[in-house]
Formats: structure tokens, C-alpha cells, sequence
């Protein structure tokens, strides 16, 4: 394909349309149910491949819809093709290349690049923003006071101030903790009579996080150069190996802050996740050497004195940063190497299959390296026997999983929480996914679930692409609950006009996306527009 090729929009119509197969070769006809009243009334035109697709309406005029067409939904990630962003692309979920359907209608806007979606388009009051502030914010004002001499403990403390914002940002990303609290927000809020307004504060703060554990790291390096700053104006109380160690500190904690920078963690994601981890590693390691050297260091006779003559139990900095390792070392206890079964409907996607059920909404990590690279991915389990991932090929990982399928790889055998658990807190969810965005939702579908689920899927060759298993999946759902889009025979749709529509018909107290940067933020501002809650990635990972 040519470079003009990759890089063109398609426009599209608007349509709740399914694309499905002759009932005489599939076992899993699909009715259509007309956009505005659910009227059965059905035109079936035969087209190639000895399938059928379906237009809703007593009469039918076959042409495309004029609204808006949607310029982002159906397409790859042009910009992470060299791979080094693979676990951005897996996040995005984007549908499958396709050609251009060239429609009578004005031509689509430019491509917009998916970076500066990433990092400048999402608002700049965001949650995640204003919870960085927050975080900021505060450990500013405790560092000014601390500098004007009203804050002593601060100022003879500064080390252990850096040692708990440290401690405060690993707690934020720990998936056993936030495994727990995402659990507790869902029984203590995930009830008829919390108000609307509450569950949706509550999931916007789970789902941004990221910002107090961004905030929280910021403010330990600012510590720690107040702790240094103040240690070398007392250099006849401080040892060299004291702040040298410090310093070793502070260059390996603003390296992994830097490799952490959304410019970077976009682009070089790779580059970022293994300079986070052993930077991270090594500064803890080192931290333990500082703690030491600290608490046995006898400024009075300028030596250290007999580990076994102090009492660590004492300082407060032994607890945090005794705190820090055991929630660093938890998830690794979990690792396993395991048996996967993973096929490839297409080229285009591998089906990753384990043992075990897991709950609906659950993620999980999988790896070939542990040590190098994890890469998360939604979860399909009906809760029984077994669970798979569904990794659509759009990186060097997930397409080796369809050119070279691995027999073992490597997991976490505790799965996390994130923003597709939280829809067990709401009483009527309307879910969007795009492309291979579809398998961190289908869990709601296999399994009983107290929440009223509706799905709108847009991908390309859904049963040609995605295999049997996965249509059949969602064949099994309540066909008045699902609308299926495939663009491949309709073309790509408006999906925030179709999301708002689908919204409001089926009166959701919650819609909730995942698609790429843009389409996440398309549907998430129209729905939002139509005063109509809405949440999608924040691509902070």
C-alpha cells in the first residue's frame, strides 16, 4: 500500500445496520431493529460472498446519510507503525485498514496527528490535570513553608517528605490496591439511590489517578534537591558517600520522570517502560543505601557506627520505604509462565486463550520478556473455565502472535481494574468500542450482570477479521441491545451522532468508549454536549 493510501480518511454514512451472513451458512442471524422505533420491517438485498445485509424500514432509499462524517473511527494508528508505541496501538483499538469509499459528500477534514490528541486535546481542566495540580500544589506550599522556617518538621524531614510522595505514587499504580479500591467504590457507590452526579465524580477520580501519581513524583524530586540543598550548606554534619548517594538518587528519579514525559511515553513507549522500571528499581535500591548510611552515620565522630546498635524500627523513613518494596515486589510474585492456545482469525487479530475464569471488567498483562515489556489487554471470560484476549495486529508483539504463535507466555496472574469495571456501578451503561476495542466489553455480554449493558461495535469484516467466536459472542446477546456497524459494507459512520442516538433511546445513565485518541474524543465531547455522562481512555499508561 502507498504512502497516499495509509494516510486517507474515509467518509461515511450513518447507520445502525448489522452486516450479516445467509441464515442457510451461519448459525447466528442477527435482526435489525429500525434507529428511532425498533420497527421489524426488513429489506434484504443479496450482495457477494453468499451473504446478506440488512437495511431497517418499510421503505428504503440505498444511499449515505448526510450528517457529519466521522473522520477517525476506522482506521489504524499511521503514527506508531515502527512499533515502539505498540502498547499505545494495542490501547487504541482501532479498526482494520480498509479502502476508501468515495462518497458524493464534502471531503473530511485533515488528519489530525494522534500525539498532540494525546497531549494537548483532551481540555486543560481535566481531572487528571487538576488532580496533578492538587498534589502539586500542596507539597509546594508544605516546601515554602518548610523554607521560611514555619514548617520544622518539613525542614528537618525533607528526605522522608520525598520518601512519601514516592511512596504515594506507587500505591496510585499498584493493581493489587487499586484491585480493592476499585471493588469498594463499586459496593459503596454501585447503588440505585447514589446520586448520578456522585458515581460519575467517583469514576472520573479512579479512572485519573495517573494525575496524583504524575503529581507525586514531580514533588519528590522537589524534595529531595531541598534535602540535598540543605544537606551541602551542613556539610560538617553530612558524609560524602551521603550525598553522593542522594545525588545518584535524584539523577535516576528525574531520568525515570523524564522517560514518563507523554511526548516520550507516545512515541518510544518501549524506551519509556524499561527506563521507568530500572531507573525506579535502582533508585529504590539505592534508597535503602541512603536510609542506612543515614541513620548509622555519627556526625560527632564523622564514622558509622554497628547496624545492629541502631534501632531501624524507629525511623520513619525504614516503614515507607519498606512500604514502597513490598508494593513493588507483589505484582511480581504473581508472574507465571503459562500454557496459551492462540489462533488468528485473520491476519489482522490473534485470540489468546487461558485457563481460569475472571470477572467481567477485569484487564490483564501478558508477556514474552517480563523483564522487558508487559502489554495489557481487555479480558473475555464467561466467569467459568477459561478466559482469552483478543490483540489486534498493529504492533512487533501482537503480530508475531499471528505470524509465530507463541505456546507459553508470561502473565499476572492478579488482573486489574480499570474504567470497564466501574460500568458495575451504574444501573444502564452504553458501551462503544471500535475494532478490536470490542474485548474489553464482551465479558458484560457472556456474563449475568445487574447492570442494563447496550453495545455499539464499528470494525471492518467483523466475522472475516475477528472469526466466529467473537460474532457469535455477541450474536448471543439481547439483539434489541446491540447495534453492530461493520464499514467494510456500510462505510464508516458518524459514531458520536450514532452514540448520542443510541443514548437517549436507550435512556443510559452512562456512556463509555474506547476507540483511538480521536474517536475516544469525539464521542465523549458530543455526548457530553448532549448532557449525557461519557468517559474514555486518558492515555496516560
Amino acid at each position: 500500500m502507498n504512502k497516499l493510501e495509509k494516510n486517507e480518511r474515509f467518509s461515511s454514512c450513518r447507520g445502525v445496520s448489522f452486516e450479516i451472513k445467509d441464515q442457510r451458512r451461519s448459525s447466528c442471524p442477527i435482526t435489525v431493529h429500525a434507529q428511532d422505533d425498533f420497527i421489524d420491517n426488513r429489506v434484504w438485498l443479496p450482495r457477494n460472498q453468499n451473504s446478506l445485509k440488512v437495511f431497517p424500514g418499510s421503505s428504503v432509499i440505498i444511499e449515505r446519510s448526510l450528517s457529519r462524517p466521522s473522520s477517525h473511527f476506522c482506521d489504524l494508528d499511521l503514527d506508531c507503525q515502527d512499533g515502539n508505541n505498540e502498547e499505545c496501538m494495542e490501547e487504541m483499538h482501532d479498526v482494520e485498514k480498509q479502502k476508501p469509499i468515495v462518497l458524493p459528500t464534502k471531503a473530511s477534514r485533515n488528519s489530525e496527528s494522534r500525539l498532540s490528541i494525546i497531549l494537548l486535546d483532551q481540555g486543560l481542566f481535566t481531572v487528571y490535570k487538576q488532580l496533578f495540580v492538587v498534589c502539586f500544589a500542596l507539597n509546594l506550599f508544605a516546601l515554602i513553608l518548610a523554607s521560611t522556617g514555619h514548617f520544622a518538621y518539613a525542614k528537618n524531614r525533607a528526605t522522608l517528605f520525598s520518601i512519601g510522595n514516592i511512596f504515594t505514587l506507587t500505591l496510585c499504580r499498584s493493581e493489587a490496591v487499586l484491585r480493592v479500591v476499585f471493588w469498594l467504590a463499586v459496593k459503596a457507590f454501585g447503588r440505585p439511590w447514589v446520586p448520578l452526579k456522585i458515581k460519575t465524580a467517583v469514576t472520573a477520580f479512579l479512572q485519573c489517578l495517573g494525575g496524583i501519581h504524575s503529581g507525586c513524583g514531580v514533588a519528590s524530586i522537589m524534595w529531595l534537591v531541598y534535602s540535598l540543598v540543605l544537606a551541602l550548606k551542613d556539610k560538617e554534619n553530612t558524609s560524602h558517600e551521603i550525598i553522593g548517594v542522594a545525588f545518584a538518587i535524584l539523577f535516576l528519579v528525574c531520568l525515570s520522570s523524564l522517560a514518563a514525559f507523554p511526548l516520550v511515553r507516545h512515541l518510544h513507549h518501549n524506551v519509556f517502560e524499561r527506563t521507568h522500571r530500572f531507573s525506579g528499581w535502582s533508585a529504590l535500591f539505592l534508597l535503602w543505601v541512603f536510609i542506612l548510611l543515614t541513620i548509622t552515620y555519627d556526625p560527632s565522630s564523622k564514622s558509622y557506627r554497628s547496624l545492629i546498635c541502631t534501632n531501624l524500627i524507629k525511623h520513619q523513613e525504614f516503614w515507607f520505604t519498606l512500604a514502597i518494596n513490598l508494593l513493588i515486589i507483589l505484582p511480581w510474585l504473581t508472574v507465571r509462565r503459562v500454557a496459551v492456545t492462540v489462533s488468528a482469525p485473520s491476519g489482522h487479530a490473534s485470540i489468546i486463550k487461558f485457563d481460569g475464569g475472571v470477572r467481567a471488567g477485569l484487564l490483564g498483562r501478558i508477556s514474552p520478556s517480563p523483564l522487558s515489556e508487559w502489554h495489557a489487554f481487555g479480558i473475555i471470560s464467561d466467569g467459568k473455565k477459561d478466559h482469552m484476549m483478543l490483540a489486534g495486529a498493529v504492533g512487533d508483539f501482537t503480530r508475531t502472535l499471528v505470524s509465530n504463535p507463541p505456546s507459553h507466555l508470561w502473565v499476572r496472574q492478579v488482573h486489574f481494574s480499570g474504567l470497564p469495571y466501574l460500568v458495575n456501578m451504574y444501573e444502564s451503561v452504553l458501551l462503544v468500542a471500535t475494532g478490536s476495542g470490542i474485548c474489553v466489553f464482551l465479558s458484560f455480554l457472556l456474563q449475568p450482570c445487574s447492570t442494563d449493558v447496550h453495545l455499539i461495535w464499528v470494525a471492518k469484516g467483523i466475522e472475516q477479521n475477528f472469526g466466529h467466536e467473537i460474532m457469535n459472542m455477541v450474536c448471543g446477546y439481547s439483539k434489541d441491545k446491540v447495534i453492530v456497524h461493520d464499514t467494510a459494507v456500510l462505510g464508516r459512520p458518524n459514531v458520536s451522532n450514532m452514540t448520542v442516538d443510541a443514548a437517549k433511546r436507550w435512556k443510559a445513565e452512562v456512556v463509555i468508549v474506547t476507540s483511538n485518541p480521536e474517536g475516544s474524543r469525539d464521542v465523549v465531547d458530543a455526548c457530553k454536549g448532549a448532557k449525557i455522562p461519557a468517559f474514555g481512555p486518558i492515555w496516560d499508561s
